[in-house]
């Protein structure tokens, strides 16, 4: 019988992420088990993001055909269809909304058992996430985008470097959302309901990450300070953009640095807050 490394990762103020890539491993496999039992909500949520695929690509392609040369924001008919299809596959890889597990514990009172572990709650959630998220792009994002090949045309990547930026910007999207949503359920620790946060976050990340529409048919000066102003748009809108080619070669890399940029300044901000919360953390009952 072979051994296994038992070493853990920890959280340190020298390195965050610094541990035992085969922890982390373990965990990741350990999120996509948890993720894969569900096999009927998988099928709904498929079914439900086919079913919405339909009216947004139908209402955004009205506006298509409203619009003046039909490129509305610079996307042609199928770069639009694209958009759409692929950002209803990407809804549950990127995870945008339903986790409330950290905010309830904190609730609870079940977090000060997290704190005993030796791997922090950060680093224990980030690799769950990113096993629920490599369930969800084997399971949730292939139907939707099928579903919209058949009825609608897309648009083929004509440059070999779309897919590979593509996939790393999926990953970063995941990071970031992960991230802000960690943030948004550690409210709980000052707040002890995190309910009005979430309200907060659910309606902004939609609006705001390019989910309901693309975020090119706002003014440029709009889109350029949400970019840059706010991690939002790289949840949707960046490998949307990325996929669809509505940009050069050159742009499409730089919309994945703004991406890497929003990653690792979120992901501090995660290990921050965290910290500062365990300072005044006060369970309650005890």
């Amino acid at each position: 019988m072979s051994r296994i490394d038992a070493r853990v990762l920890t959280i340190s103020r020298i390195g965050p992420f610094r541990g035992s890539a085969t922890t982390f491993g373990v965990l990741i496999r350990s999120g996509f088990r948890r993720y894969s039992t569900y096999r009927q909500a998988t099928i709904a949520g498929s079914f439900t993001n086919i079913v919405f695929g339909f009216l947004r690509c139908y209402v955004l392609l009205a506006v298509a055909a409203g619009a003046v040369g039909q490129r509305p924001g610079g996307y042609d008919v199928e770069q639009l269809a694209t958009y759409v299809w692929v950002g209803q596959g990407l809804l549950a890889v990127i995870g945008m909304w339903g986790w409330t597990e950290l905010s309830d514990r904190i609730r609870t009172g079940d977090i000060a058992a997290d704190l005993l572990r030796p791997v922090s709650p950060v680093t224990s959630y980030l690799a769950a996430d990113l096993g629920r998220a490599l369930h969800a792009m084997l399971t949730r994002f292939g139907p939707p985008l099928v579903a919209g090949a058949i009825f609608f045309p897309l648009h083929v990547p004509s440059r070999w470097q779309t897919v590979p930026l593509f996939a790393v910007s999926v990953i970063l999207a995941v990071v970031i959302c992960f991230a802000c949503r960690y943030v948004v359920n550690a409210t709980a620790y000052w707040l002890q309901d995190a309910r009005g946060p979430m309200i907060l976050w659910t309606l902004g990340s939609g609006v705001l990450g390019g989910l309901y529409f693309p975020l090119r048919l706002l003014p440029d000066w709009a889109t350029v300070t949400l970019w840059l102003g706010t991690p939002l748009p790289s949840l949707l809108q960046a490998p949307l953009d990325v996929i669809t080619e509505r940009d050069g070669p050159a742009m499409q890399a730089g919309l994945v640095g703004v991406q890497a940029f929003w990653a690792v300044l979120t992901l501090s901000l995660t290990v921050l807050v965290q910290r500062r919360a365990e300072r005044r953390l006060v369970v309650q009952g005890g």
